[in-house]
């Protein structure tokens, strides 16, 4: 079973940075297109960023793009998402997800959650002075 654990969430105040980690169990994320996904109080879940499997394309949601970012650390099979200029609207529940999927293009990974398999059980973010 593909398993992925997210960490570094927490509380932080308005333009401040945080870094989230999602790793592995399992099986190795470098050939894995990945997802970061949010949820907020009362929305719907959010695309927040998305890259291709190869890494050759990345999708930023309109609301992040300029303030995060996404790595990969295949020595230590980690995905972070590096997330600056934090605003209060940034707070939410973030989950990362991967899957060893043939779509190639970074944004219909993002605009299709169901293309992942295999997700975190998300970490809060709280954004708040």
């Amino acid at each position: 079973q593909l398993q992925l654990a997210e960490s570094g969430g927490g509380s932080v105040q308005p333009g401040g940075s945080l870094r989230l980690s999602c790793e592995a169990d399992g099986f190795s994320l470098e050939s894995y297109a990945i997802g970061w996904f949010r949820r907020a109080p009362g929305k719907e879940r959010e695309a927040v960023l998305c890259i291709s499997s190869n890494d050759d394309t990345t999708y930023y949601g309109d609301s992040v793009k300029g303030r995060f970012t996404i790595a990969r650390d295949n020595v230590k099979n980690t995905v972070y998402l590096e997330m600056n200029n934090l605003k209060a609207e940034d707070t939410a529940v973030y989950y990362c997800a991967a899957d060893r999927t043939t779509v190639t293009t970074a944004q219909s990974l993002c605009l299709i959650p169901a293309i992942f398999r295999a997700w975190g059980q998300g970490i809060q973010v709280t954004v708040s002075s």
